[in-house]
C-alpha cells in the first residue's frame, strides 16, 4: 500500500470515527442558536448551555446522583429476579416438550397484555412501596428473556447434538455442554432486551403512583409539576447516558463470559 492509499485509509477511519461525535455537536449548536435567535421560553425548550448548567448544579447538590443511585439499585434487583426466572424457565422449555406445552399457554396469553395495565392490581396488593416497582419490572422484563431463551435453545443446530451424541455423550451432557452454550447468542440478546424494559418500568412505576421521593422517575414527574423544564431535559440526558453505558457494560459482561458467541464485524 502506497502513502496516499494509507492517508485516505486514515482519514476515512478518522471521519468514521468522529462522525457520530460531529453529528451530535451539530444538532446541539443548532438547538442553542435556534433557541437564542428565536427567544423560544425556558419553559418550553431550554438551551443546551441552560440544561448543562442545571446538570452540573444538581449534580454538586448531590441529588442527580442520589436519584440515580436509587433507580439503579432497583433496576438492578428487578433485573436479576427477571433474567434468573426467565433463562430457568425458557431452558426447561426447550429442552423439555411437556414444560413447552404447559408454560406456552400463559406466556402466549401473559405477553401481549401492556404491563403497564398491571399498575393499579398491584398497588392493590403491594402498595405503593419497593415490592410494587420490582414487581412491575420483573414481570414486565421475563416475558423477552424466557421467549428468546425457549427460540434459542429450539435454534441450536441438531448436527452438533447429534455429533456429541456419536462421540459417546450421553443427554445431560449434550445439554449442558453443547446446547445451553450454542444458545448463548440467543439468550443474550434476550437479556438485554429485558435490561431495556426493566429500566423502562422502573422509572415508569417511579412516576405512577409512587410514594417514595426518590428516583429518576420522581425527579422528572416532580420537575414537570413545578414547571423546571431543565431539570426534565437534565434528567432525560442523565437517563439516556445510564442506558447507553448499562447496555455497553452488559455486552462487555456477556463477552467475558462467552467469547465465543461474539462474532467480529
Amino acid at each position: 500500500m502506497n502513502a496516499g492509499a494509507q492517508r485516505q485509509s486514515r482519514t476515512k477511519a478518522v471521519i468514521y470515527w468522529a462522525a457520530p461525535y460531529l453529528v451530535i455537536a451539530a444538532v446541539l449548536v443548532a438547538w442553542e442558536l435556534a433557541v437564542r435567535l428565536n427567544g423560544i421560553a425556558p419553559i418550553f425548550l431550554p438551551a443546551p448551555s441552560v440544561i448543562l448548567k442545571y446538570l452540573f448544579a444538581m449534580t454538586v447538590d448531590g441529588s442527580m446522583p442520589y436519584h440515580l443511585s436509587v433507580t439503579f439499585l432497583r433496576i438492578l434487583v428487578g433485573f436479576s429476579v427477571a433474567a434468573i426466572a426467565g433463562v430457568l424457565v425458557g431452558i426447561a422449555m426447550g429442552m423439555s416438550p411437556l414444560t413447552a406445552r404447559i408454560f406456552e399457554p400463559w406466556i402466549g396469553a401473559l405477553y401481549p397484555l401492556p404491563k403497564i395495565s398491571l399498575i393499579p392490581l398491584l398497588i392493590i396488593w403491594l402498595g405503593t412501596g419497593e415490592s410494587y416497582k420490582i414487581v412491575i419490572s420483573a414481570v414486565t422484563a421475563f416475558f423477552p428473556v424466557v421467549i428468546s431463551t425457549f427460540a434459542a435453545i429450539r435454534q441450536v443446530d441438531t448436527g452438533l447434538m447429534k455429533a456429541a451424541k456419536d462421540l459417546g455423550a450421553n443427554t445431560r451432557q449434550i445439554q449442558y455442554n453443547v446446547v445451553i452454550p450454542a444458545a448463548l447468542p440467543g439468550i443474550f440478546s434476550g437479556l438485554q432486551l429485558g435490561m431495556g424494559v426493566t429500566m423502562i418500568m422502573i422509572v415508569a412505576a417511579e412516576m405512577i403512583g409512587g410514594t417514595s421521593d426518590s428516583g429518576m422517575g420522581y425527579l422528572l414527574i416532580h420537575a414537570g409539576q413545578v414547571l423546571e423544564t431543565e431539570k426534565v431535559f437534565a434528567g432525560l440526558i442523565v437517563l439516556a447516558i445510564f442506558g447507553a453505558v448499562i447496555t455497553s457494560a452488559q455486552k462487555r459482561i456477556d463477552h467475558l463470559i462467552a467469547p465465543w458467541a461474539h462474532r467480529e464485524h
